[in-house]
């Protein structure tokens, strides 16, 4: 135990009295621990309560994601990338799908980027809610737990009736949509997002002013832009922190250039901010389903691909704007059926690293409410 104190980290300077007289302690939280958010492990050093410095053990859910890519098709890979961030699965399907796309120097029909758009706007908000649920859970208040569930229940019904999958939800294929829009896509999308306003306003209304809520997240787990930048940290954790940072904006893809939306930033990077940045987000996917639904184009759905697919050599890198922050996929094609090489960056496993600077100084309890606002997954941190 002294070996894994003195390795844990040298920077944090030792204090000459100690926290109630204690001597230092190293603690295992997790990895079956739910407030977690996954198989985890955090190795927490503590003097009494507070905690002094921290390192997270991952790996307990790794499936060699990456390398199963190299040795399938490109159309063959593309289920496996539903099952790295399983609460967000259309999002994941959309940044691969355009990066084959690229590769292919091919582009997805006008009617399938809209849909595509709309898609993953509503996979967007039915992330966040499942975040709400349970963060606020984490900290005790159980209420938003089944509000959050009743909202994300009815996205879910959407995608079941679009590709009869509920979790992991294959939507798209490289070149379009998998299948064409059901009859009344548009009038679900518009009953959801129509009545979602107010749903929105509830959460608010039981968190927002709540002397509860307000004394857990307020000026915890502070994160300043230069450490988010220096991490590298992206999403709602990046924007939390005042960096108006979003990939729909700054390198448009799908068909979010031919709509208006804000990007929502905090001001202090604290735990209450990346709550608040994460319920504004929810409000402007709702607006930008509205705008889709109004001019879905006709015509098709798929580019001409074929079915055998051999992008010519070279390599491609197209990133997305998932709901935890910027997804990327690295692609190298060596001229064959299948990928030489295919690398990912999850932004739960970027954001996973911003975690000892946000927990440092506060109390093992303080760490309950930090962990779950990088909204990870760990399938997407491990693969």
């Amino acid at each position: 135990m002294n070996d894994l104190a003195n390795t844990i980290d040298d920077r944090t300077p030792q204090r000459p009295d100690t926290l109630l007289g204690a001597d230092e302690l190293v603690i295992n939280m997790g990895p079956q621990h739910p407030s977690t958010h996954g198989v985890l492990r955090v190795k927490l050093k503590l003097d009494g309560e507070r905690v002094i410095g921290s390192e997270c053990v991952i790996g307990y859910l790794h499936r060699g994601v990456e390398k199963i890519a190299e040795n399938r098709s490109y159309q063959q890979f593309a289920p496996y990338v539903d099952r790295m961030d399983y609460v967000a699965a259309v999002s994941n399907g959309l940044g691969y799908c355009e990066a084959v796309e690229k590769l292919l120097m091919v582009e997805a029909p006008p009617r399938a980027r809209v849909i595509r758009t709309i898609l993953t706007e509503l996979q967007r908000i039915a992330s966040h809610l499942l975040w709400l649920g349970t963060h606020a859970l984490d900290i005790g208040a159980l209420t938003p737990l089944f509000y959050c569930m009743r909202e994300r229940e009815e996205i879910l019904k959407i995608f079941e009736k679009y590709c009869g999958a509920r979790l992991t939800t294959h939507a798209f294929r490289i070149g379009g949509l998998q299948y064409e829009a059901y009859d009344t896509l548009e009038k679900d999308v518009e009953r959801f997002c129509r009545g979602f306003e107010a749903r929105i306003q509830e959460y608010s209304d039981l968190l927002t002013g709540n002397s509860i809520w307000l004394g857990r997240t307020r000026n915890v787990g502070l994160l300043k832009a230069e450490d988010c930048i220096a991490l590298g940290a992206s999403g709602p954790v990046l924007r939390a922190s005042g960096v108006k940072w979003d990939l729909r904006k700054a390198m448009p893809y799908a068909a979010y250039d031919q709509y208006k939306f804000e990007i929502p930033v905090g001001a202090n990077g604290d735990t209450y901010d990346r709550y608040l940045v994460r319920i504004e987000e929810m409000r402007q996917s709702r607006l930008i389903c509205l705008q889709a639904i109004e001019n879905i184009p006709a015509g098709p759905i798929m580019a001409r691909v074929g079915k055998v697919l051999k992008p010519p050599p070279g390599e491609v890198y197209h990133a997305i704007e998932a709901p935890k922050g910027i997804l990327g996929y690295y692609i190298v094609s060596d001229g064959g059926t299948q990928p030489y090489r295919v690398r990912i960056r999850p932004p739960s496993f970027i954001n996973l690293q911003a975690l000892d600077k946000m927990i440092r100084g506060h109390l093992v309890t303080d760490v309950v409410a930090i962990i779950g606002t990088p909204d990870i997954v760990l399938g997407e941190v491990d693969r």
